[in-house]
């Protein structure tokens, strides 16, 4: 056995992490945790691959007031949890790769300095991201780090849904439709090759439904079309950000309402979508318990885009084959899967709902002319795994 991999997924108020023992050349989890609350009510949890508590821990706001104080703490402790063992290296979620880096990427920090400049373009996530790549090169300048993108899967999509029509020149300087999620949906597509090798190389639709959320046309395995673009605005709503969004609306509030770019770019990270629609929460599951018309109507409007833009991308796909729900939501909302998989009813795609109500892993009746399954994503795994063959390239 070699010495383990790291695996870090920050965000703006928590910071995933997973440990990863390489055994015979295979990745096998030892723990898992989560520092999330950072600021407000800090928590820092784990747990062992046989479920057996490592550590639940609460801090005051002030010992964790920021992300910084979050990764001082996580250190402290994987340095005691590790008793002495080193590091092979640490796997690093980006969000933004932009047009320069197209697979994952041995960090040095030119590479930091490039993904730097990504950063009005996910400003929501690219910062968090960075912090903790940029404290371990000033801590630890040797230690192996790989920066995996949510944008690489999408890649190689072609001129037709890689363009917006805007001139060339500002496709030269990167305006273009990037797509996010990528870890997940390569997560995913590389899971069907054993649990569902006929949708493996086949016409799959599939839905990342959390916080975030977006769709992915996927044939054969590879990355056709997404519904995000530029940034991770468009689309489908999401927990505080609209989707797609008519660019005249941004004109409309620039001219007519003055508002500034910071004051534009915080309504629309913070208090649109599912929140600015309920007026309520932008957690599904508060939405359900609601019997606020407001929360009716995000569930109603999240459920519309999502089955609208489905039967778009299997238009691309020239057809479709399957349906599959993964993240947060997906995984975990019976209704909102009943509620798309009716309104797909008139592509023959039939809903069990007893194996929807028990979150089963296949959701479609027999019979069904299209599959609707339910996996459950590993994006941490899947940045594993790149760091282990990127180590091993080395």
């Amino acid at each position: 056995m070699s010495d383990p991999i790291l695996v870090l997924n920050a965000g703006s108020s928590s910071v995933k992490f997973e440990l990863f023992d390489v055994v015979d050349a295979a990745l096998q989890r030892r723990f898992k945790g989560k520092v999330d609350g950072i600021g407000t009510r800090p928590k820092l949890k784990a747990k062992a691959a046989d479920g057996a508590i490592l550590i639940n821990t609460n801090y005051e706001a002030a010992e964790m007031a920021d992300i910084g104080a979050a990764l001082d703490a996580l250190r402290a402790w994987l340095t005691d949890a590790l008793g002495g063992e080193r590091l092979a290296a640490v796997g690093h979620r980006v969000v933004h790769g932009g047009p320069e880096f197209s697979s994952p990427v041995v960090i040095d920090h030119d590479v930091v300095a490039t993904l730097e400049a990504y950063v009005p373009l996910a400003p929501l996530h690219q910062p968090s991201n960075l912090a903790p790549i940029k404290r371990l090169l000033d801590q630890q300048p040797d230690l192996v780090q790989v920066a995996c993108f949510d944008t690489a899967f999408h890649r190689d999509h072609g001129a037709l849904a890689d363009r917006f029509a805007v001139p060339e020149w500002l496709y030269e300087e990167g305006v273009r439709r990037y797509g996010f999620h990528g870890l997940s949906y390569e997560y995913i597509a590389q899971t069907l090759t054993t649990t569902a090798p006929d949708l493996a190389q086949g016409k799959v639709v599939v839905a990342h439904l959390g916080s975030g959320a977006s769709l992915c046309a996927i044939k054969a395995g590879r990355s056709v079309d997404s519904t995000m673009g530029f940034t991770a605005l468009d689309g489908l709503p999401m927990g505080t950000r609209p989707g797609q969004l008519d660019a005249g609306v941004i004109l409309y509030l620039l001219e007519e309402k003055g508002m500034s770019g910071p004051e534009i770019q915080h309504l629309l990270y913070h208090e649109s979508g599912l929140k600015g629609l309920s007026g309520v929460s932008n957690d599904m599951r508060d939405l359900l318990a609601s019997d606020a018309p407001g929360a009716q109507l995000a569930f109603d409007y999240f459920v519309y885009r999502i089955a609208k833009e489905t039967a778009a991308l299997a238009s691309v796909l020239g057809g479709l084959d399957g349906l599959v729900f993964t993240a947060g939501i997906g995984e975990h909302g019976p209704e909102v899967r009943a509620a798309v998989c009716e309104r797909l009813s008139w592509l023959a795609l039939t809903l069990d709902p007893e194996a929807n109500d028990r979150h089963a892993s296949v959701i479609s009746a027999p019979g069904s002319a299209i599959q609707a399954l339910v996996i459950s994503t590993d994006e941490e795994f899947m940045i594993a795994t790149h760091t282990l063959r990127l180590m091993t390239d080395r």
